[in-house]
């Protein structure tokens, strides 16, 4: 019963911090209403399409993982009554893929993209370019921000699935 609390705790822990995503893709389309309504250098108006898109995506982003962790919530404990020790077999898979991804999409993947946008800002002289290079770091910058807090509360959580499977 205590491996359901802990798993209640990261689900509600997720739950919470997911809205962020879409918080800061609000904030980029308030940004790029900004940039649409009071830009008048061809780099302010280079800005609108990049931050709408990011902003766009991170919402999406926000919006599916809080829709799929709120079914989570609701189906841990039937999972758990019907089979506790699958439902830490699985946890524990689940939780391994998930921290495998978030080594090499966040913490490899994403800062690789980083740097061929700071590449690419370098090299190239057209405000659209550099408009959504640096709208593509910024976006990168939240999921690394939003995402390395949810990786510390996935390998915790794996850690006490682990500890649960040991004894």
């Amino acid at each position: 019963m205590e491996i359901l609390r802990s798993a209640t705790e990261w689900v509600k822990a997720e739950l919470f911090s997911t809205p962020f995503f879409v918080l800061f893709g609000i904030g980029f389309m308030i940004a790029s209403l900004g940039f649409w309504h009071l830009g008048k250098t061809e780099m302010a108006r280079a800005y609108i399409i990049p931050l709408l898109v990011v902003g766009s995506l991170l919402v999406i982003i926000g919006l599916g993982l809080f829709f799929n962790n709120k079914s989570r919530l609701t189906n841990f404990p039937k999972d758990y009554q019907d089979n506790a020790t699958e439902f830490v077999e699985s946890e524990i898979t689940r939780t391994e893929a998930t921290l495998k991804e978030y080594r090499n999409v966040v913490f490899r993947g994403i800062p690789i993209i980083i740097i061929i946008c700071s590449v690419v800002i370098l090299f190239v002289d057209k405000p659209v370019w550099r408009a959504s290079m640096i709208s593509i770091i910024a976006m990168l910058v939240v999921i690394l921000l939003i995402d390395g807090n949810a990786h510390s509360r996935i390998y915790d959580y794996n850690q006490q699935l682990k500890s649960v499977k040991t004894k």
